[in-house]
Parts: structure tokens; C-alpha cells; sequence
């Protein structure tokens, strides 16, 4: 029969409809102003913490709407971004610089919907407010660690043949040259034959009287730079998710500068230490044949230097580096025997057979744990750019009792908040070269709610032109499509909400007000073909099919011709033309669902198996 539904297909539609709802609910009840309180680096905010914070509200008279400890940090909530701004400064005061206080936007969503895993979709920075970051990756220090890494490569070729040289010395930072003295003209053109053969990336010459200079390729240096650039992209990525930043955009712009957007973000000092930290280890050997007071004044042979412990205790060390931190894919913190706190690390292949080498040849010798961080110095260079100080901290010196292989744990930490602090920086990755950020914008969550209000005053008043235009043109037809919009809206906002990397930006809502624009065509099509069969004298119920029938290909061709420029958009787009072609394939796909499925069902339910003699059309 004519223009029937069997049931499932009704319970089919009236299921998708209730799950686009329901992920839709979260997005009416927004977000409260939060403010976060976490402790810096070995402190922790605990019960004790978060008393001291009630009662400081309580002494200033300050409502919180709620307040609650997780994973080691206060997450307090209030009811308008007044109190918000008025109890930072106050816990600024009371709790002095051992915490950070930031500020947030929490999302005011009620457990019984968290529960069942509906969250509201996540808005960008323009939508949301937050902080933004142009940061510059300082290639020369980058750099300088190649021509480090050179010189001990090339010292170890010549240890290995056996070619005696008298010093090994670096320039500064106009080439990155190499220099490398010799006793005469035969030792050095020997040597200059021998590692010209090993070492393609460098341009290796005579210079002067017995001394060779070993410079670095412009093909090499172009690789070096943009494997820092896009190294520290892919640590900054890892850093801020495994942080809880929620959809941070971080992507190259030019050759050595990263843009970094944290939605929902007010503070950028908490911002700043997420992702400024450079924290990496070295291992080393200790030397052990140095007398400590001549380590304490600092006279040490050429191939060892002096490096502090926590305590300010000198520990003479080799200048070679037996690993660095580059080679760790994971680490995780946890507590030893003696219920001490411990970092375990996990090494790539290449750094697990770096280790177990040789530490099977170094059974019985000490070796140091070396964690070593950039920090800014608070001062520029003629250039106007940030001088980074580097700080190093002996962790741990341990003996090597057997073969270490992929997996060992690092000991004598100072507590289980710094083990995990370090664990987290290891595991997410050193920095490959500091960054420097040369500018910052707060976008506050005013002029997010500004462009909220403005997109849904745009997208509710093409809701209410399309169907004032359908209803009087098309009558009943009108009301049925116009119904099919409004469930349109309903199912891009849930799948919006569901999808964990899709996030709404004000292109995005331009994409929304375009497919509910692409929804109605499709009804029109349909309409239109329906009074065309109408004319040429079919029955109504004929009429009705025959419309929906002949309609159909139409409506596929113009919605496939979107669906793919709109694929095309986020394959080669970024930033806010990705959002666009997120809603843009979305909504294509819902209203053809609801133009097509959704309409008829309605249709079939009104009409289908009656006796019409006139339609609504």
C-alpha cells in the first residue's frame, strides 16, 4: 500500500530524534565561572587545601555555587564572573605562591546527564574565550645541540681510528662550526679524508695550519629547524591534553613560530607553566676520581664538569651524555620498597639499546640522573629576544648493579607531587628547544557570549523566515517541513555535542544556518514535485509518492555536490574553516535525513491508507 511506514521505521526515527535531544539538553545550561587551584611544582592541594579555601570564602562572604578535590586539584565554582574575579584575588592572597589560582569555565551540566556521558559541545576561542599565544621556538639553541651532538660524534671517530688530535673546540652561534687542532698537516688531512666518508651532513675543510673546520649543510640545518619546530608542536600537543586543556589548537605559523589557543583558559600564568616547562634528564657517569674539594672549586679535567643536587652538594660528572630524555615514550610515577617516591621509565629501541650497552661494559660504576630545565632570565637581547637560562639539578646517582634495558626507575625524588610532575613532563616530552611566547590575547568569556548570542540570534531568525515562508506557501506541506527543521537543529547540536574532536566556532554557526538553508530546498523539491504530479491529474496518494520518488536523486545530487566541497574544506583548511566544514557535513547529512525520511514519515502518518480528496499544499 501507498504511503505506509512500517513500525520499526517509526520507532527508528522517534529513537534517533530522543539520543539528538538528549546529547542536545547539555548545551542549555552553560557554563559556571570556576576558579582552579593547583599547586606548583612538589606541592599539592589536598583536604587541608581545600578547607582553607572554604573558609576564606566564608570569612569574605563569598558564595560558591560548589566546590570539589580531584586529582589534585580545587575546582571551585560560582554563580556570575564577578565573584569569580573577586575570589581570585583574594585566594591569591591568602594561599601566597605556593598554588596557582586560575581562572575557568567548568560546564554546568547535571550529574544525571554526565552520567550517561552527554556533555555540551565544545566551543572555540572566539565562542568560549580563553587565551592566545604566538610562540617562537629558539632555533638557536636547537641548533647549538646539533653542534654539540658533532663534536662528540666527531671525537669519537677520531678516538676510534686512533688519529690523535690536540683540541676539539666549537664557535659561536654565526655557522655552528666545529674546530679541530691537530700536531700537523698529515694528521689532519688524514682525519679530514676519514670523517668526510662518515659524516655527509657536514662541510668539512682545511683552516689554517694543522686545524680542520667542520660546518654544518644548509640542507641539514633547513632539517634540523623544522624537526624542532614540528617536534615542539607535537610536544606542546601532548602537554596541554595530557594537562586536561580542553580542544587546544596548536599549529605552525611560518618557519619558526607556533600558535597556541587554549579554549576556556582566563589565566595565562597557569597557561605559561603548562607550556613553557623544558624539562628533560641526561644520564651521565660520575667521576669518581676527583677529591671534593677540588670539585667544590671547580677544578676538574677538561672531559668532566661540576653540576648541584637539590641540597647545593657538588657531584663531579663526565661531559658525555649517555642519553637524553628524546628516547622516553613513557613514564609513570609510583612509590619504591622503602615507600619512596620513583619515576619509571620506558625507552624507545633505540635508547634501550644505547642503555643496555653500556651499562653491560659500566657494571659497578656511578651514574647520574640529570634533570635539566630552560627557564626565562627576564632579560632580551639586542634582538628584543628572551635569554634563557639554563638549570640543572643532579636528581639521583645510583650504581650500576646489572644490564638495564627498555625499562628502569629513576630514584630520590624529593616527593610523590614532584615524581608525578616529572613523570607527566617526561612522558609528554622535553621540548626540543626553548619557546619564547611574543604575544598573548585574552579573549574573556564576555565577548564569547557576545558572539553566542549574536550566531543563535542569526540562526534563530533564518529559523523563523524559512518557516514563515514554507507555512505560507506551503501550507500544511509547510508546517511538516518546518517541523523537520527544528528536529534538524536538534540532531547537529546532539551530534555536535557527541562527537569528541568536533568544536563549534563562529564559522561553525555559519555552517548551521546554511544546512537549515539546505534543509528547506529539499522540502521545496519535494513539494514542488508533489503539485507537479497533482497537475498532471495523479491521485493525491500517487502524488504524494511519486513526489517523494522523483525528488529523491535531485536532492542526493545537491547534498553529495556539498558533502564533498565541504570534505575538500577540512582536508586542506585549518582553524575556523575546519569548524565551518564540521557543521557544514553535519547538517547536510541530518536534514537529508529529516528532509527525506523525516517528512515522509509525518506525511505517511497524516495521509497514508486515507481517502484524501485535497491536499494542504
Amino acid at each position: 500500500m501507498l504511503n505506509r511506514y512500517p513500525l520499526w521505521k517509526y520507532l527508528m526515527l522517534i529513537f534517533f530524534i530522543l539520543i539528538g535531544l538528549l546529547y542536545a539538553l547539555p548545551n542549555l545550561y552553560g557554563e559556571d565561572p570556576a576558579v582552579q587551584i593547583t599547586g606548583v611544582r612538589g606541592i599539592d592541594a589536598n583536604e587541608t587545601t581545600l578547607h582553607q579555601v572554604q573558609a576564606v570564602l566564608v570569612k569574605e562572604k563569598i558564595p560558591s555555587k560548589s566546590m570539589a578535590l580531584e586529582n589534585g586539584a580545587i575546582l571551585v565554582r560560582f554563580s556570575d564572573p564577578d565573584l569569580q574575579l573577586h575570589a581570585r584575588e583574594v585566594l591569591m592572597t591568602a594561599l601566597g605562591g605556593k598554588y596557582v589560582i586560575a581562572l575557568n569555565l567548568a560546564p554546568a551540566t547535571p550529574a544525571w546527564l554526565a552520567a550517561l556521558g552527554a556533555d555540551p559541545m565544545k566551543l572555540g576561542l572566539d565562542l568560549r574565550g580563553g587565551v592566545h599565544f604566538l610562540m617562537e621556538v629558539d632555533m638557536d639553541t636547537a641548533l647549538s645541540k646539533l653542534q654539540e651532538h658533532n663534536i662528540d660524534s666527531l671525537r669519537a671517530d677520531l678516538r676510534q681510528k686512533n688519529i690523535p688530535y690536540l683540541s676539539a673546540a666549537k664557535q659561536d652561534q654565526t655557522n655552528y662550526a666545529v674546530f679541530i687542532r691537530f700536531a700537523d698537516d698529515k694528521l689532519r688531512d688524514t682525519a679530514i679524508s676519514y670523517l668526510s666518508s662518515r659524516h655527509r651532513d657536514l662541510v668539512i675543510n682545511t683552516d689554517g695550519n694543522n686545524q680542520l673546520k667542520a660546518l654544518i649543510s644548509d640542507e641539514r640545518l633547513r632539517e634540523a629547524r623544522g624537526y624542532a619546530l614540528q617536534q615542539n608542536i607535537t610536544i606542546l600537543r601532548n602537554r596541554v591534553n595530557q594537562l586536561g586543556v580542553a580542544e587546544p589548537l596548536v599549529q605552525k605559523q611560518g618557519a619558526d613560530r607556533i600558535v597556541v589557543e587554549l579554549p576556556g583558559i582566563q589565566d595565562t600564568a597557569r597557561a605559561k607553566e603548562i607550556l613553557g616547562a623544558t624539562a628533560s634528564l641526561e644520564f651521565r657517569l660520575q667521576n669518581t676520581n676527583i677529591d671534593p674539594s677540588a670539585a667544590a672549586a671547580g677544578r676538574v679535567p677538561g672531559d668532566s664538569e661540576v653540576k648541584l643536587t637539590s641540597e647545593g652538594r657538588p657531584v663531579v660528572l663526565y661531559k658525555r651524555v649517555i642519553l637524553t630524555g628524546d628516547h622516553i615514550t613513557d613514564s609513570t610515577s609510583s612509590t619504591d620498597e622503602y615507600n619512596q617516591a620513583q619515576v619509571n621509565i620506558s625507552l624507545d629501541s633505540a635508547g634501550g639499546s644505547i642503555m643496555s650497552n653500556f651499562t653491560k661494559d659500566n657494571i659497578g660504576k656511578p651514574m647520574a640522573t640529570l634533570f635539566v630545565e630552560y627557564k626565562d632570565s627576564g632579560k632580551k637581547d639586542i634582538n628584543g629576544k628572551t635569554i634563557f637560562v639554563k638549570q640543572e639539578e643532579v636528581i639521583n646517582v645510583a650504581t650500576i648493579q646489572s644490564r638495564l634495558g627498555n625499562n628502569f626507575r629513576i630514584t630520590g625524588i624529593a616527593n610523590p607531587v614532584e615524581a608525578r610532575q616529572l613523570s607527566l613532563l617526561l612522558r609528554a616530552g622535553a621540548l626540543i628547544a626553548p619557546i619564547q611566547i611574543v604575544e598573548e590575547r585574552t579573549i574573556g568569556p564576555t565577548l564569547g557570549a557576545q558572539n553566542i548570542t549574536q550566531g543563535l540570534a542569526a540562526c534563530l531568525w533564518g529559523l523563523i523566515a524559512s518557516i514563515i515562508f514554507m507555512v505560507i506557501y506551503y501550507r500544511k506541506f509547510g508546517l511538516i517541513a518546518s517541523s523537520a527543521l527544528l528536529v534538524n537543529l536538534v540532531l547537529i547540536v546532539g551530534i555536535m555535542s557527541l562527537l569528541p574532536g568536533a568544536t563549534l566556532t563562529m564559522p561553525g554557526i555559519a555552517g548551521i544556518v546554511l544546512t537549515l538553508a539546505v534543509a528547506v530546498d529539499a522540502n521545496v523539491l519535494i513539494n514542488e514535485r508533489i503539485k507537479e504530479e497533482l497537475r498532471n491529474g495523479r491521485s493525491i496518494q500517487q502524488a504524494i509518492h511519486q513526489g517523494y520518488q522523483g525528488a529523491f536523486s535531485s536532492i542526493v545530487d545537491a547534498n553529495v555536490t556539498t558533502l564533498i566541497t565541504a570534505i575538500i574544506l577540512y582536508a586542506i583548511g585549518t582553524g575556523s574553516i575546519k569548524g565551518f566544514a564540521i557543521t557544514t557535513v553535519i547538517g547536510v547529512i541530518t536534514s537529508m535525513f529529516t528532509a527525506i525520511v523525516g517528512t515522509r514519515a509525518i506525511v505517511n502518518l497524516l495521509y497514508g491508507g486515507k481517502r484524501i480528496n485535497k491536499l494542504s499544499i
